[in-house]
């Protein structure tokens, strides 16, 4: 009886310190190495956008590359779990490649946004997390960049804001890999509004066209 009593005993005190040392590590995800606990950031964040314009699927023959830059902040509310507001200036857009009597080269079809994305951070490890959430966004400006095999860019026209729809929004979401006080990251955006109008010949062209980006960025934050 008293082995049986002693045996429970060992087992609730394991069991206990299980318990402890688990939720302890799950606590400590969200910290770096220099703080004691669960701390709210604010930081600055940087990257490039592998982008295109999509209409029933998403495909990559005419993806072009973007910058991305802004602040983001990390709002701890519970154990391994954050909420994670950014304001970015992030550059959208295609490209398509032309071959004709005139030359060849490529046209950069550029839209600029500030770009909203609020996501909940996961910290599934204590250096590694994911993220999900949406992104709502603001056009800038629309352009065309005529940019010949060499490099060399021909001419730019500057499109008429008036001719797209003022407003985009989608779906986020992407990994994290923090490093002290930096973070690595990769996201893939989603859009889910048409960026074209139908009073134009340019918002008609891309009247059923929506926003994708893959984005691969450094972060640090304070």
């Amino acid at each position: 009886m008293k082995k049986i009593v002693m045996k429970k005993a060992w087992v609730m005190i394991l069991s206990v310190v299980t318990s402890f040392t688990a939720g302890s590590l799950f606590a400590q995800e969200q910290q770096t190495s220099y703080e004691s606990r669960p701390t709210p950031k604010l930081g600055v964040k940087g990257g490039i956008n592998l982008t295109n314009l999509y209409v029933n699927d998403v495909k990559n023959e005419n993806m072009k590359v973007g910058g991305t830059f802004g602040l983001y902040a990390k709002l701890p509310v519970a154990r391994g779990v954050s909420i994670q507001p950014e304001v970015l200036y992030s550059m959208k857009g295609s490209q398509l490649e032309y071959n004709n009597v005139l030359g060849s080269g490529k046209y950069r079809f550029n839209l600029d946004y500030i770009e909203i994305p609020v996501t909940a951070v996961f910290n599934i490890a204590q250096n590694f997390s994911l993220h999900a959430g949406g992104y709502a966004a603001f056009l800038t400006s629309a352009k065309i960049k005529d940019v010949d095999n060499n490099g060399n860019i021909n001419g730019v026209t500057t499109l008429n804001r008036e001719n797209f729809r003022g407003t985009d929004f989608g779906l986020v979401g992407g990994v994290g890999f923090d490093i002290g006080n930096a973070t690595l990251g990769a996201r893939y955006s989603y859009g889910l509004q048409e960026i074209g109008k139908d009073n134009s010949l340019s918002g008609q062209l891309t009247r059923d066209s929506k926003n994708s980006a893959f984005s691969f960025y450094i972060g640090f934050g304070f």
